[in-house]
């Protein structure tokens, strides 16, 4: 069965990583959470006191790109693959509400997306892959041959960051994730570079009031019909 690649964009709790990952195994295709790569290199920029703090110096974090390495290295225990910053897993830490919160101001700097976006390109070309973002089907494949656009409400997506964030064991506001949510909206559809858009020929996929299982089956099905008109 010759392969395709798959796209998933949309606006941020939408659901995104745990479509892209279910896609991925059923369909044995290696799965890419860019997310996570522009989480690790706000991880970075945080640890080196380059945001976050009263003044942002993104000056210096574009020098220290080239010394930022990210791999994903998949465990076989949890099923997916972790993100490793130079070495050293950091896919717990990225998922913090403190990453969340200024990893839409890294991910709009041009020398950041330039790397990145590179970098994802390069894992796509034997096909057989499901990147998910918000850049992928506009910038990084825009030849993909399907593409999926996830929304849903900023308060349905906030409530499932909040409870995530609450199993994880964080101590968190609702109102706090809500502000999170719609503030990273913003700067994510209005940044001047690969600003989150849907792509002309996307699926939008607005999945308020859908359960997981729903959901997974509605795109599955899609997808092997997309997968059965390439041979």
């Amino acid at each position: 069965m010759k392969k395709i690649t798959i796209a998933v964009d949309g606006f941020s709790s939408t659901g995104k990583s745990t479509l892209a990952k279910q896609l991925a195994k059923v369909l044995g295709y290696v799965y890419v959470d860019t997310g996570a790569m522009y989480r690790a290199v706000t991880l970075f920029a945080m640890r080196n006191g380059l945001i976050g703090g009263e003044r942002d110096n993104i000056s210096a974090l574009i020098k220290l790109l080239p010394k930022i390495q990210l791999k994903f290295k998949y465990n076989e225990a949890l099923g997916f693959s972790e993100m490793y910053l130079n070495g050293e897993n950091v896919e717990k830490e990225i998922r913090t509400l403190d990453v969340s919160k200024n990893v839409s101001r890294i991910a709009e700097i041009e020398q950041v997306r330039y790397k990145l976006v590179d970098m994802q390109k390069k894992m796509g070309k034997e096909k057989g892959i499901v990147m998910d973002g918000r850049d992928i089907g506009t910038v990084v494949f825009p030849d993909a041959e399907l593409k999926i656009f996830m929304t849903a409400s900023p308060e349905k997506r906030a409530h499932r960051r909040y409870k995530e964030l609450l199993d994880r064991g964080e101590n968190v506001k609702y109102v706090d994730v809500l502000e999170n949510v719609e503030k990273r909206d913003y700067i994510d559809s209005n940044r001047e570079f690969s600003p989150l858009k849907k792509a002309e020929d996307a699926i939008e996929f607005d999945n308020s009031d859908m359960g997981l299982k729903e959901q997974f089956e509605r795109i599955h099905n899609y997808a092997l019909r997309v997968i059965e008109k390439q041979e």
